[in-house]
């Protein structure tokens, strides 16, 4: 087979092979080498010492390039003849330990086809070594299950029963103090497949609203230019809905530009009136394709008939309201003759429609000024919930999702809409959590949340998104300029489902019934067994390239996380000075609660007795997107780039009844 590969590649038919030959047809074999150490190879296998290879030198060649003692021991346990798998012999392979049972048969034939180098193989329908190697080194043979790659979710539910890839103050690129604002956060952002940005808005010079984190040192850019990138990026790495998270601090005139601005430069890409036939106490599903949705605060409107208002005003006849109180006085008392008789015209009192919040009658009486008469005088009364006085055109862009404040699950419950969402900074929801978290998740079935990071968190760090997600949090917002695990956890979620930055909760996180509580899993079905056997590596890259001499001494580390019942961590022994194809061969063994809500992230560092281990590369999924069986993991950078062609080469099949004394 190898002989009909070197044939093909000798073009001018000499008989011998260059390296850089050799370098091209080894990629025509899908074959990718560290050069340098393919070089080496090559020099080992140049018996002649002429700077090429002859045939069988180029057989010896490869095999020493592609050996991989592991893989051939696997493949002679199911090969009679150990030169070749039959297509039965493939097939039980495939059943048995890859745990493809349901259409194994229709499967071998596939791979057989797609990955047997010879074509006399392809034709007997069965598979070599390399052919064995080449399917286990594939994307067929990665740990990500290729189904669920492309789009495969229900895209038709309410926003509520998706996780939605989040971002926190997008805008910066650096820490929360003195970092830089760049319209780059944003791209960088939506290039991952981020779909909810954060804008924070306050009044610039010439008229013009401008970004930053307020009341820090952190550098400013326009609005304009924001919604400029969004309208360029938005829909580039996933055409599903991009929601918007306004954080207004600009006064009247300001956000009367902020909606121009708005309607102006996303067109018609800004979703500004509910969904034709559709009620507003629907929340639309992820199917608005290409459309922008505002997130922020909305004015209220109260409906004053005449006999309330004469109700109202006899009830407060002849009373002095309290500056603080939650009541306004609209009108200013004033003399009228009627009917021959003068009467003092009576008061007209407009209640605050939160009584949750005390001031806010208080906060509008002395922006009164500010606001024109007719607004104010209107039958329509219309109050914000905070001291920022929000301009109705601006409030009018808000549609499905209005921001309101957090008082309890209850009064959630009684008050506020489907379309009402409320936000959560990590330390409030970690509480919640804990003190009802059987009732957060009904929240969350219901209407939409977002948590943020602390501010403590100056350097732009990320807290764990998992215990979020796991009472059903929909918008948990991360520091995306900052990698490390909680960054790789998210990634790892959200690498399914086409990158669409949508990801459908689990069933029991959608019923608004839901018993579930992830402090106290009742498990839906008998707790099941992980097993992860970590084997060996292969082409890992150095840590320091600047140190030649250096080589790895390479560990891999196995993360769990899930439910607090189902967090567990196993670590592997280091191998020295092997980043080539260093084996470990260790098993370890993790027991799952609630696996629909588990993670599974591989970290390989390099051992170092003076200092803590440097990280290498890693690699995480969600367990429902995992392969069992004999499986390649792909390392990442931290940043969540590819390190190809590094990778280990792992066992994983889950497990019913295992007693974890005697595994």
């Amino acid at each position: 087979m190898l002989n009909e590969w070197f044939q093909e590649a000798d073009v001018n038919q000499d008989g011998r092979m260059s390296f850089r030959e050799a370098q091209r047809l080894l990629l025509l074999m899908n074959v990718e080498m560290d050069e340098e150490y393919a070089f080496s190879l090559f020099q080992a296998a140049d018996v002649t010492q002429s700077d090429t290879l002859g045939s069988e030198e180029f057989v010896q060649f490869y095999k020493a390039l592609t050996k991989r003692t592991e893989i051939e021991e696997l493949f002679e346990n199911f090969s009679s003849d150990k030169q070749k798998l039959t297509l039965l012999e493939f097939v039980d392979f495939l059943r048995e330990e890859q745990k493809e049972n349901d259409h194994a048969p229709d499967l071998a034939l596939e791979l057989i086809d797609r990955y047997e180098p010879s074509e006399n193989g392809r034709l007997l329908h069965v598979l070599s070594k390399e052919g064995f190697l080449s399917y286990l080194c594939s994307a067929d043979g990665n740990i990500f299950n290729p189904d669920c790659l492309p789009l495969y979710q229900d895209m038709t539910q309410p926003l509520s029963h998706y996780y939605i890839n989040s971002s926190h103050n997008t805008y910066l690129v650096g820490d929360q103090l003195c970092g830089q604002s760049s319209v780059e956060g944003y791209i960088r952002a939506l290039k991952r497949g981020c779909r909810c940005v954060e804008v924070d808005t306050w009044d610039g010079p010439d008229g013009e609203p401008i970004v930053y984190h307020g009341h820090t040192l952190t550098s400013r850019i326009l609005f304009k230019d924001v919604l400029a990138t969004l309208a360029q990026y938005a829909f580039q790495s996933s055409d599903y809905p991009l929601i918007l998270s306004l954080d207004n601090h600009c006064t009247w005139e300001q956000q009367k530009t902020m909606a121009h601005h708005l309607t102006e430069i996303l067109g018609e890409h800004l979703l500004s009136t509910t969904l034709e036939g559709q009620l507003i106490d629907i929340l639309p599903s992820p199917e608005l394709r290409g459309k922008i949705l505002l997130k922020g605060k909305k004015l209220r409107t109260i409906e004053v008939d005449k006999e309330e208002e004469e109700e109202e005003l006899e009830k407060d006849k002849g009373s002095d309201l309290d500056p603080m109180s939650p009541e306004l006085d609209t009108q200013p008392e004033s003399q009228e003759q009627a009917s021959g008789n003068k009467k003092k015209k009576k008061k007209k009192v407009v209640k605050c429609p939160m009584p949750c919040l005390l001031n806010c009658g208080h906060v509008l009486a002395q922006a009164s000024n500010s606001i024109p008469e007719s607004i104010l005088l209107s039958k329509q009364f219309l109050l914000q919930s905070s001291s920022t006085i929000l301009c109705p055109d601006l409030s009018a862009l808000v549609v499905y999702l209005r921001t309101v404040p957090f008082c309890s699950f209850i009064h959630s419950k009684e008050n506020y809409h489907i379309y009402d969402i409320s936000s959560f900074s990590e330390s409030k929801a970690k509480n919640l959590i804990k003190e009802a978290g059987n009732e957060f998740v009904q929240h969350n079935a219901r209407q939409l949340c977002r948590v943020y990071p602390s501010g403590l968190r100056t350097d732009s760090s990320n807290f764990n998104p998992q215990e979020h997600w796991n009472v059903g949090c929909q918008m948990v917002a991360m520091n995306m300029q900052t990698a490390g695990s909680a960054m790789d956890i998210c990634d790892g979620l959200f690498r399914q489902n086409g990158g669409s930055g949508y990801v459908l909760k689990p069933e029991f996180l959608r019923d608004t019934q839901s018993s579930f509580n992830p402090e106290r899993p009742i498990s839906l079905y008998k707790a099941q067994i992980l097993v992860v056997q970590v084997i060996s590596g292969q082409r890992l890259p150095k840590v320091d390239k600047t140190q030649e001499t250096t080589v790895v001494d390479p560990l891999v580390k196995v993360e769990l996380s899930g439910v607090p019942e189902d967090i567990m961590e196993h670590e592997t022994s280091y191998v020295e000075n092997n980043g080539i194809n260093p084996y470990w061969g260790e098993t370890f063994y993790f027991r799952i609660q609630v696996p629909e809500l588990a993670m599974l992230r591989f970290v390989v560092k390099d051992y170092s007795r003076k200092s803590r281990n440097k990280f290498i590369g890693q690699y995480t999924l969600p367990w429902t997107c995992m392969k069992q069986g004999y499986r390649h993991v792909s390392l990442l950078s931290k940043d969540g780039t590819s390190l190809h062609p590094a990778s280990i080469f792992v066992y994983t099949c889950m497990q019913e009844d295992l007693d974890m004394d005697e595994p």
